[in-house]
């Protein structure tokens, strides 16, 4: 496919948390379907050797033409790229993509590597990269070519203590590597506000009064709903596979929220 606005205009938002299990996948997933009905493009980019967001799609990854090659040099960015629907596009990731990671990880200037990828990138209105859990190489190289980070979380002690060393690792990035890098902010996934278990609704709540936090804890959670994993299994857009869904309803509400902090 052929190499797919300028990019001093595509946004480049990360999803990223070190604690797995927090919902970065399917969150930078339903972002995209959110921005697509919105009549926007989207390329995605899977830096997990999960390869989880990968296989939310049914489209079939050639052998060697994933992510890790295109950071090694032994493929470039087009020759990798899948359209996996109507303006949305997709860098695949691989289980080999540890590998190029540890390898790419011993050059110099290897967080920049996957900025120098996207400036390649033309008319494309958003890139969303979806990151590993861990704080290894590509989640410095995602933050240094990002526009924007948003961190999804759980409201509960061990989800929200390692947002302290995730925050660090931000400001090391904007100091060092990305001074125009904006924490965009904290939502909390598996979470309903009218939720009666008094100690998630308490760390909710210690959040939005901290000093440090509050102003980044967004309004918008996204409650549990088995339409969320339904249509991830199924490989189908959620909004048409259950469009009036908690599920899809809170994911646009998300991505007004993330479009209004960018």
């Amino acid at each position: 496919m052929a190499c797919i606005v300028d990019i001093s205009e595509m946004e480049t938002i990360v999803f990223a948390n070190h604690k797995g299990g927090t919902g970065k996948t399917t969150s930078c997933l339903n972002v995209a379907y959110a921005l697509r009905e919105r009549g926007h493009s989207v390329l995605l980019v899977d830096c997990d050797r999960q390869t989880n967001l990968t296989q939310s799609f049914a489209a079939k990854v050639p052998a060697g033409q994933h992510l890790g090659t295109v950071l090694l040099g032994q493929a470039s960015l087009s020759d990798v790229v899948l359209e996996v629907g109507e303006r949305l596009y997709l860098v695949p990731s691989s289980t080999d993509l540890g590998e190029a990671e540890e390898r790419i990880s011993q050059k110099p200037g290897a967080e920049f590597a996957l900025k120098e990828l996207l400036d390649e990138v033309e008319a494309v209105d958003y890139c969303l990269i979806d990151t590993p859990g861990g704080l290894g190489k590509l989640t410095y190289a995602a933050l240094t070519a990002a526009t924007a980070v948003f961190i999804p979380a759980q409201p509960e002690y061990y989800g929200i203590e390692g947002l302290v060393g995730l925050l660090d690792v931000c400001h090391q990035v904007q100091k060092r590597l990305n001074k125009a890098l904006k924490i965009g902010g904290v939502f909390f996934t598996q979470y309903n506000r009218s939720d009666r278990r008094r100690a998630q609704r308490d760390m909710v709540q210690l959040l939005e009064s901290h000093i440090t936090f509050g102003s980044l804890v967004m309004q918008t959670t996204i409650r549990p709903n088995v339409s969320l994993v339904e249509a991830q299994i199924e490989k189908e857009d959620l909004y048409t596979w259950a469009p009036q869904s908690a599920g899809a309803k809170d994911y646009q509400n998300l991505t007004s929220e993330i479009l209004a902090r960018l």
